[in-house]
């Protein structure tokens, strides 16, 4: 396997590699690293479909991409994904998977065409004292020293960042910034997680840093990621035959380990509560989602909370399993337990059909929700909402099912040990009428109408205990690699295998760690797409540079007498070159 950029290995296709028509797959999880995987090896392996299985716990496909209308509950959306154009192994998958409404059309062109006609451009990133727009809102008010800082951490190698958190990177100046305001709340970053993945973000999205006060890098489905994303890959599947097993929990993998070698040979699993066992052979691969961030999802409604209390989930016992059969499978430990009691574990789904809110919503995004535009354009935060609340409205309908009178808004509130300011409560341990009326509290709703608005609007809260367990402080070899050290037929996949360079709660890392697990198992001769280079582009760092500096050239930074002298120095000697021109493209003249 190996990486490659550009067109001329993006536009081929592959040989069929040998034996393709002998191997059999079989997948853990029918998430979209699950899908992934098995669209790979239909498509670039050519494997025949009917020799791929798909496991599933739950009794439906999707994993953590849902979008949901319960009989019972209503609309519910755990989560939101963000996508940008250097998604390069996502499109580089869904150019291949027809839209449901026409087969000439893939995903991709959809999804291309639909962001051109309806590009994202937020008016409003960050509101206070009740649905005001924060009066520093578009600057990212960073210090000399929290910028410096930025850049020790950036330069600094990742293999010196193990069990490294935030804070112990970070002071004060660069918690106080608006940067660190817009960056936790769209990446869901807090200061006790990794600084080790903080690190593979900055450099992953410098090309951003320009825009992150209006998010208008960022790129969304037509509906919900269920219905736009996942339906259509699931159809093309099926279409191809793939086998779908739901209802189905792998309960271990016995893994022989011969010397350096290692080879799946048994999957046990309970199928609608039967326990059986399947032997593999060297032409079995197997394909393991290990871990998930929904994992033991409980839900609430309007007038009760969601459960705190839940079981450990069968990924996480799956996992633990296999680590103890072999370090090389990593340490899941690490990243299920001892989650602190801070982190952001809710969101709420509110289905509004009283029109009282709309004009508190126009004042804050500049546009109708109901005019078929993208709302909010990813999260509005509240800065002084003690539970750092934050706010999307998507395209409305999300969903296809969805009434014209009807406004969907997710929430989710990244401290979760926190009192609300109107509603004096932890956030895990409101109904959802109480999480809503938070949320209309700090939109600036008179006091005397929110209890009836919240009353009724159908507000779901969703307890997700494991949702930011990715971003948990970690070292090498806690994650195990894709392809582990002497696997013939065994692949880690998802966000909590390893690959170089990408980062986690994304829907490239599902597709990457999918990629490249099938490419290496199957030894496919084609380039798989690298990440975006971003960070070893020149002008892009010196974008950065501008920006992050909220817009100042280099002779207006706030440089003492010495460094004025050397930077005078600099600008004469670069005058007339090549480097000037760059300089002064990148606005640093």
């Amino acid at each position: 396997m190996y990486y490659n950029s550009g067109n001329y290995e993006a536009f081929a296709r592959p040989k069929k590699p040998a034996n393709a028509t002998k191997k059999s797959a079989y997948i853990v999880g029918a998430g979209l690293a699950g899908l992934a995987a098995a669209a790979f090896l239909v498509r670039d392996g050519q494997v025949p479909g009917n020799q791929i299985h798909v496991f599933e716990e739950l009794g439906l496909p999707g994993g953590s991409m849902d979008g949901i209308l319960n009989e019972q509950r209503g609309y519910i959306i755990r989560g939101g994904r963000e996508m940008e154009p250097h998604f390069e192994t996502l499109w580089d998958l869904f150019r291949s998977i027809p839209t449901l409404e026409d087969a000439s059309v893939s995903v991709l062109d959809e999804f291309y065409w639909l962001n051109k006609a309806d590009p994202s451009n937020s008016h409003t990133r960050v509101i206070e004292k009740r649905g005001n727009q924060l009066a520093s809102d578009g600057q990212l008010t960073l210090s000399r020293k929290a910028i410096e800082e930025i850049a020790k951490l950036v330069l600094t190698p990742e293999n010196q960042l193990d069990n490294v958190k935030i804070n112990q990177v970070f002071s004060d100046d660069f918690f106080k910034s608006n940067f660190w305001l817009y960056w936790s709340t769209m990446f869901a970053f807090e200061p006790w997680a990794s600084a080790m993945e903080m690190r593979r973000y900055l450099l992953r999205f410098v090309h951003h840093v320009g825009t992150l006060q209006n998010m208008s890098a960022l790129k969304f489905t037509k509906y919900n990621q269920y219905e736009s994303l996942i339906k259509p890959l699931i159809k093309y599947l099926e279409d191809h035959d793939v086998k779908f097993q739901y209802n189905t929990t792998v309960d271990n993998i016995i893994v022989e380990q011969t010397g350096e070698q290692k080879q799946a040979v048994k999957i046990e699993l309970t199928i609608d509560g039967n326990q059986q066992s399947l032997d593999l052979t060297p032409d079995d691969l197997v394909f393991i989602t290990n871990g998930s961030i929904t994992e033991s999802t409980t839900y609430g409604d309007n007038e009760h909370s969601a459960p705190a209390t839940h079981p450990i989930g069968a990924s996480w016992k799956l996992w633990e399993k296999l680590a103890a059969q072999d370090s090389a499978f990593g340490h899941p430990a690490k990243f299920y337990q001892d989650i602190p009691a801070a982190n952001w574990v809710m969101s709420a789904t509110c289905t509004f059909k009283d029109d009282r809110i709309v004009p508190y919503i126009q004042k804050i995004t500049g546009k109708d929700p109901y005019s078929g535009s993208i709302v909010t354009s990813g999260p509005v935060s509240i800065r002084d909402s003690n539970w750092l609340l934050g706010i999307s409205i998507s395209r409305q309908p999300h969903f296809q099912q969805q009434k014209p009178n009807e406004l969907i808004v997710w929430l989710y509130g990244l401290f979760s040990d926190q009192p609300g300011n109107y509603i004096h409560k932890k956030i895990t341990d409101c109904s959802g009428a109480e999480i809503c009326q938070e949320f209309l509290y700090h939109i600036g709703v008179p006091e005397n109408q929110i209890a009836e608005i919240a009353q009724t609007a159908n507000s779901i809260p969703i307890h997700m205990p494991y949702i930011t367990s990715y971003f948990m402080p970690r070292q090498a070899g806690d994650r195990p690699l894709v392809v582990p050290e002497g696997s013939s037929n065994l692949a880690f996949i998802g966000n909590f295998a390893e690959t170089e360079r990408d980062t986690v709660f994304t829907t490239e890392y599902s597709v990457r760690t999918a990629m490249e697990a099938v490419y290496r198992l199957l030894d496919i001769d084609r380039g798989i797409p690298e990440v975006f280079d971003s960070a070893f582009d020149l002008r892009t760092i010196l974008s950065a540079l501008y920006y992050l500096n909220d817009k100042k050239s280099l002779t207006e930074l706030p440089l003492n007498q010495i460094e004025k002298i050397g930077l005078n120095a600099f600008l004469k000697k670069v005058h007339g070159t090549y480097l000037e021109e760059i300089l002064k493209s990148q606005k640093l003249l």
